[in-house]
């Protein structure tokens, strides 16, 4: 039962369950946003409903090209207003970049190649 216990309060169990309810919930509201923008769409010229769409007989396709749809504004919200700003504030609060230090068969390498070159 210990163990049980110590998985459980395990820090990244707790974390990734914390993230799910997270996006559970923002799914929802980017959920409502995509339809809110689609209702716009078909304001603004139609509806982008596919779902009748059928051809060659095909009762799959329009139901495909509706989700498609949807699965394209969903990306483009999630894209610019959450990865967009999320870049530009680590962008702004991490500091100034480190330089790496040279792995050390690199260095090895380098100095080789240098008394080679001395010895010619």
């Amino acid at each position: 039962m210990k163990g049980f216990k110590d998985f459980v309060m395990r820090g990244n169990l707790v974390e990734l369950a914390v993230a799910f309810i997270i996006g559970s919930a923002f799914a929802t509201v980017v959920t409502a946003f995509t339809k809110i923008v689609i209702e716009l769409l078909a304001k603004a010229g139609g509806s982008p409903n596919f779902d009748a769409f059928k051809p060659g007989g095909l009762q799959s396709v329009g139901p495909f090209l509706t989700a498609l749809v949807a699965f394209l504004i969903l990306a483009f919200v999630v894209y610019f207003f959450i990865v967009k700003p999320y870049e530009a504030y680590q962008a702004r609060t991490a500091g100034p970049a480190e330089e790496e230090a040279p792995d050390q068969s690199v260095v090895l390498l380098t100095e080789i190649r240098d008394a080679l070159r001395t010895r010619a």
